[in-house]
């Protein structure tokens, strides 16, 4: 076991761990960590979006006993029984989650931001998500072709300026709010809460989408992190709505590439583990929970550009690693992956960047009117 790490979980032997969730929490090493450190008799993990996984967990699979679920789609689980909460007793870790998982944002509804989301219970006893990992999402863009200026505002990805050359992501729920960021920016829309639309602005929002989409706006819909990178490092996108870890994969490449600060804000989300309420390996899934929140299994994420729920991390990371990823300072010693001596963080610290979140995903009201515009947006 890593130094300083522990987590809940008696003898595990004879239980296994099947997951799924992305490729970005779903890493052979991680899992590798896990099973020997565990004690867990056998551990697979398969990688695939949310929308599909949503679909085959709908369809009654018992072929998983964990997903690795975005905040936002939670309702579809809870509301058919298709996951069973995890108390916080059961997590050895849990004593050090940030407020932002605990704390409700008087600004925001309660359903419309993280803390939320993820609670069973009033008393907060009870979880449907572990949260494992979180951040605020922008706009990926190569500075080499285009300028920072230009780049921060969620108007870019629709700026015929930049016809054929920007990206957008497949998952619905990311791309319609992206679109109603940008139309609040150019004074089409005003919408509060672009994380919760009603079915008249989804409807223009699929209209604008649409009229993008016919123009050649986009040179991609991309779902797969590794098509993401190879589209921003050839050049064929020079813009796109983008996770953090896919600018850092393409400037470890020594491609020049950055990550926006929209003037309208960043989306945030957090993924976590949910538990699969027919799985027989529940035990082994809040091991696995716990594990995450542990401190080590995060340092991988964090140094992608993600953020760890819990404040163990800055126990495990070194000082320096920790300064430049959480804390907004300079990077020091020699350079990595594309990140050199004084080079600062994209957007500053987690302080700076949380206070700089225009909406955090959510379920939303009319789901069903998005998905039907957005299938049209998908046949035009």
């Amino acid at each position: 076991m890593h130094p300083g790490m522990s987590w809940a979980g008696g003898n595990l032997n004879g239980l296994q761990l099947r997951t799924v969730g992305l490729s970005v929490t779903v890493q052979e090493r991680i899992l590798n960590d896990f099973k020997s450190n565990s004690g867990v008799s056998a551990v697979s993990g398969k990688a695939d979006i949310f929308p599909n996984t949503q679909t085959e967990l709908l369809s009654g699979s018992n072929a998983y006993d964990c997903w690795e679920t975005i905040g936002e789609r939670l309702p579809a689980m809870t509301e058919t029984n298709t996951i069973k909460p995890i108390a916080t007793s059961d997590l050895s870790n849990w004593g050090n989650i940030r407020s932002t998982f605990i704390d409700t944002d008087p600004r925001i509804g309660a359903d419309a931001q993280i803390s939320g989301q993820i609670w069973a219970d009033e008393g907060k006893t009870q979880l449907w998500m572990v949260p494992t990992v979180y951040n605020f999402d922008s706009i990926g863009y190569r500075p080499d072709l285009v300028s920072a200026e230009e780049a921060n505002t969620w108007t870019a990805l629709f700026d015929p300026k930049f016809k054929g050359k920007t990206g957008l992501n497949v998952d619905p729920l990311i791309a319609f709010g992206q679109a109603i960021l940008a139309m609040n920016s150019l004074g089409l829309l005003e919408v509060q809460n672009p994380g919760n639309p009603n079915a008249e602005e989804i409807d223009e929002a699929a209209k604008f989408l649409i009229s993008k989409k016919k123009d050649g706006q986009f040179r991609a819909l991309w779902g797969d992190f590794g098509e993401l990178v190879n589209l921003l490092a050839s050049g064929e996108m020079i813009l796109a709505d983008a996770w953090q870890p896919a600018v850092m994969a393409v400037k470890a490449q020594g491609i020049e590439c950055s990550y926006a600060v929209p003037k309208e804000g960043y989306r945030g989300w957090s993924i976590g583990i949910s538990l699969i309420g027919n799985s027989p390996n529940a035990d082994a899934v809040k091991a696995y929970a716990d594990y995450w929140l542990s401190g080590p299994p995060a340092i991988i994420v964090s140094e992608q550009g993600y953020y760890s729920p819990t404040t163990n991390i800055k126990d495990v990371m070194s000082p320096e690693k920790y300064g430049f990823w959480y804390e907004g300072k300079p990077w020091v010693g020699p350079g990595e992956r594309g990140i050199k001596e004084g080079d600062v963080r994209d957007g500053g610290s987690l302080d700076q960047r949380a206070s700089h979140v225009s909406y955090w995903h959510q379920w939303p009201a009319e789901y069903d009117h998005l998905i039907m515009r957005w299938d049209e947006f998908l046949s035009a």
